[in-house]
């Protein structure tokens, strides 16, 4: 006789039971309360856990929607790519898959569009292309973004969503710190007002540099913002840092941000901001 075990959809319908097969990319987990949310429903909240209010990321073409007024939107220099300056290993075929998966020829999407009415120069990050990360393509397209602002008599919204500098170009990444910062501090000159929206995360060099700048800046709930994370702080100076720290809430209580927005809220209060300043 031979002995073998019985799968497990045959003991199934031997006892009785009903097998249920859920597809793939029904449901999602919520990272902060563990609910499953259906992603439809997830969708339609934008993102936001309904049960305890995390904001999940967004794509950049996702945030282009939500925040510009429908038709309005014009896209700068978006044909620009980078030509890996240092030959660093493997940076041309880590920089394709990022094309690839997010359709997108670098981590930062700008233009020109209208948001509740107001005229406006734009400049969204997208996380899904290598982390955020800011290379020379980000910061050429962000600076032409500014001046395009500039030169339209507008103001100018940046939302950040970014692990800091690109490390595969090196010296070259970190100019852009110094080269957005200034064109922003030009703007400024021109009497016009940069909004900054940081969202979850902002860390890094773009931390350090125009992501804090903003005559507002202004955050999503419960966002990650700082420039080197929790555990590295935690590991360098061998103390446990206080609950909340470099999220949000904890920044706006100890002056780094102005104000916290809600997602649904987020586009009316860009406009009226943008009305405020006068731009």
């Amino acid at each position: 006789m031979v002995w073998y075990k019985k799968p497990k959809n045959q003991i199934a319908r031997a006892e009785g039971k009903k097998q249920v097969h859920v597809p793939q990319g029904l449901y999602t987990k919520c990272k902060a309360c563990s609910s499953v949310l259906y992603n439809k429903d997830l969708d339609k909240n934008l993102k936001v856990c309904p049960n305890c209010g995390y904001h999940n990321q967004l794509s950049s073409l996702e945030r282009l929607y939500l925040t510009v007024d429908s038709g309005t939107f014009q896209e700068f220099d978006e044909n620009l790519l980078s030509v890996n300056p240092l030959d660093f290993p493997e940076y041309d075929s880590k920089y394709a898959k990022g094309r690839e998966k997010t359709n997108m020829n670098d981590a930062v999407v700008t233009g020109f569009g209208k948001i509740n009415g107001q005229p406006t120069c734009i400049a969204i990050m997208e996380f899904q292309f290598m982390g955020g990360s800011m290379g020379i393509v980000v910061g050429e397209k962000m600076t032409r973004a500014i001046e395009q602002a500039i030169l339209r008599k507008c103001g100018m919204v940046i939302i950040s969503a970014s692990g800091g500098a690109r490390m595969q170009e090196g010296i070259f990444s970190l100019m852009q710190m110094a080269k957005i910062s200034a064109a922003l501090a030009r703007l400024g000159e021109h009497g016009l007002p940069y909004l900054s929206v940081l969202t979850d995360a902002t860390t890094g060099g773009v931390a350090a540099s125009f992501a804090m700048l903003g005559d507002l800046n202004i955050a999503e709930p419960a966002a990650m913002i700082g420039f080197a994370g929790p555990r590295v702080i935690e590991q360098t100076i061998r103390q446990k840092l206080p609950k909340g720290f470099q999220r949000s809430e904890f920044l706006l209580d100890h002056g780094f941000v102005d104000v916290i927005v809600q997602r649904q809220d987020l586009k009316a209060s860009l406009g009226n901001y943008l009305k405020f300043f006068g731009a």
